[in-house]
């Protein structure tokens, strides 16, 4: 697979003479046109340029004798304030002036990239990114998050004829071979001889050529705190013999969004050189529908030892995880991350935009929403409210996959993920979209990042390189 590489940026030394762009709002604007004369003034009042965002206008030179864009935005935007310029301004390179507004430039320059990104494997654009000119200094700082960004993004938005499980667990081979670090996987009934029974039941309806299987990463020092990510690899989910309508069917590309995010934070940490030993598991199954797809009623031992009567087959990825998680504990992990496109109840409670977020622990829950916030990467912490596990109750096994009740869906996934956490581990599950329903500046319609900046601000400051 290739994944999306756009030249959003251009080097001091390569910018040769690049448009320098004045960055305003409405109440900075006449103070920044006063400096550049009589004749910028003009042609902005000629033109209804007001600063409003979104507005550029292309002004006289100045003084220096180079060309000048004057561009408007809401600064209350923050990292997506310049976000829609990328591709609506002229192909050009820009150089940043920042004297008309007060914002972080390195947040202005990630937005651009975030703005930049076009998924063109099928459709190619019709035109260029403008770049803008970036010193070495931000460049090196914002490009390892554009570049997992990037790879996260194309992974969901990637059809699934081109990212069954053997391509997803082939892009957790390349990340291995590219830092050094160990790699293995199980496959088809491997994973029952190795006891992962639900990923096995769950994917055992695909085709051989599409069978299932764990992908497990491996990398860093058997000393160092053991950090384990988990991402939910449903490369497309029918719903199984629950079959899903056609609109619920439509974007089932995207239910290995978890794993495309497990995958893009694991990139980060080994390239930040966190001092971890970091191991990422991600089970990868095509949940699908044949004479051999696991059955309602059907029994399951799991890994955990904890016996899930199967109530529905659209319930599938909690099933995956399970294996996937019981795993991760018997590492003895420092703490474990879970990523999974979970719930239909999570975009109901919160909406497309805020990821719902489980934690076991207070501590580690409030260190990572006060990244995001930071980080402009909001997430929202949802209950472990255990008194809900009386809706997955079974009388025939220790529970149930789901439930009769459409009550607290996202929280009654959570707390059967839960259940194959030991108390003693620190975990975190996080319930995401991975998706934009419409396009907006910097958040093009299709796969999405939700978290991704957050979860890596926080685990650079829990491990400090």
């Amino acid at each position: 697979m290739s994944y999306t590489t756009i030249e959003a940026f251009v080097r001091n030394e390569e910018a040769g003479n690049a448009t320098t762009l004045i960055v305003v709002n409405k109440a900075s604007l006449a103070g920044v046109v006063g400096t550049l004369g009589d004749l910028a003034q003009r042609c902005c009042t000629a033109n209804g340029f007001n600063g409003e965002a979104g507005q550029f206008i292309g002004l006289p030179a100045d003084e220096a004798g180079g060309p000048v864009m004057l561009a408007g935005c809401n600064p209350d935007d923050g990292i997506h304030a310049l976000a829609s310029l990328p591709h609506r301004l002229p192909e050009a390179d820009y150089r940043l002036d920042l004297r008309g507004v007060s914002l972080d430039p390195d947040q202005l320059a990630l937005g651009w990239a975030l703005g930049a990104y076009r998924y063109s494997r099928y459709r190619k654009s019709s035109r260029k990114a403008a770049r803008l000119v970036l010193d070495d200094a931000v460049r090196d700082r914002i490009a390892d998050i554009i570049e997992a960004t990037y790879l996260l993004r194309d992974l969901v938005n990637t059809p699934t004829q081109e990212l069954g499980p053997a391509d997803l667990a082939g892009v957790v081979r390349a990340l291995a071979e590219r830092f050094g670090a160990d790699y293995r996987e199980w496959v088809g009934d491997d994973l029952l001889r190795n006891n992962y029974p639900t990923i096995h039941a769950v994917g055992r309806a695909a085709s051989a050529a599409r069978a299932p299987r764990l992908a497990m990463l491996r990398h860093g020092p058997k000393d160092a705190p053991h950090l384990v990510l988990v991402g939910k690899g449903v490369c497309f989910d029918t719903g199984g013999l629950d079959l899903k309508t056609a609109d619920g069917m439509r974007w089932m590309k995207k239910d290995m969004g978890g794993a495309a995010h497990a995958i893009a934070l694991a990139q980060l940490v080994l390239a930040a050189q966190l001092p971890v030993q970091l191991t990422l598991l991600i089970p990868a199954v095509e949940n699908a529908v044949s004479a051999d797809a696991f059955r309602p009623g059907e029994v399951i031992e799991t890994r955990g030892g904890i016996s899930v009567e199967i109530d529905n087959t659209d319930a599938e990825g909690r099933l995956i995880l399970c294996d996937a998680l019981a795993h991760a504990a018997e590492l003895s992990p420092d703490l474990i991350l879970d990523f999974a496109t979970l719930t239909g109840a999570a975009r109901v409670a919160l909406g497309a935009d805020l990821p719902a977020l489980f934690c076991n622990r207070d501590e580690i829950a409030n260190a990572l929403l006060q990244a995001g916030t930071k980080t402009q990467d909001p997430l929202w912490r949802m209950p472990l409210w255990r008194p809900y596990l009386i809706l997955l109750e079974s009388h025939v096994a220790d529970l149930a996959n789901s439930g009769s009740s459409r009550h607290a869906g996202a929280i009654s996934a959570a707390l059967f993920l839960e259940r194959f956490v030991p108390e003693r581990f620190p975990w975190c599950h996080l319930d995401v979209y991975s998706w934009n329903d419409s396009a907006r500046p910097g958040r093009p319609r299709g796969g999405e990042a939700q978290g991704l900046r957050a979860y890596i601000d926080f685990l650079k400051q829990r491990y400090p390189a």
